[in-house]
């Protein structure tokens, strides 16, 4: 079982559209990628998928795995009763299998975006776009905007092992 979580948190994360990954680079600088995020209710963890193709991410975390993620911009969250959520924490690579360990994800990835099986289809086209890693985020600290992130404090919640 993953971190507890309120239901209107986890509504985000598993219906948001688009959140952004950011990471550290070899500078030490925030780099921050658009990503579809992959959430199952109850699991505490947030996963992404990252082709080889554009493996920089995938470099900046094996180095420094302190990344946040934030879930903002109403068109992308598919939630009204909060407003922006941003979580910080670990993460972790699997890139043990890059042809299938991605695929246990595909019913998640199923759910947002129905159209993935016919680029599945043709993976013969594009093999290295297909050969991908696991992110997994697992959540430290989880900060809430149940208002206007501008005008309202945000409430502020550890879970897991939080530093």
């Amino acid at each position: 079982m993953g971190a507890q979580l309120p239901p209107e948190v986890e509504e985000v994360l598993e219906n948001a559209l688009v959140a952004l990954l950011t990471t550290i680079d070899e500078r030490s600088e925030p780099v921050t990628h658009p990503m579809l995020p992959l959430y199952e209710r109850g699991s505490g963890k947030i996963y992404f998928t990252s082709s080889v193709l554009f493996s920089r991410k995938l470099e900046y975390i094996k180095s420094n795995p302190k990344v946040s993620v934030h879930f903002s911009v109403e068109e992308f969250m598919r939630t009204g009763k909060v407003k922006a959520v941003t979580v910080k924490g670990r993460a972790a690579i699997d890139d043990s299998n890059l042809s299938e360990g991605w695929m246990r994800l595909l019913p998640l990835w199923r759910r947002k975006e129905p159209y993935i099986d016919a680029y599945l289809k043709q993976r013969f086209a594009f093999p290295l776009f297909w050969e991908r890693a696991v992110i997994e985020v697992v959540p430290e600290e989880v900060v809430v905007w149940r208002g206007d992130p501008m005008s309202t404090r945000p409430e502020v919640i550890k879970v897991g092992g939080g530093s």
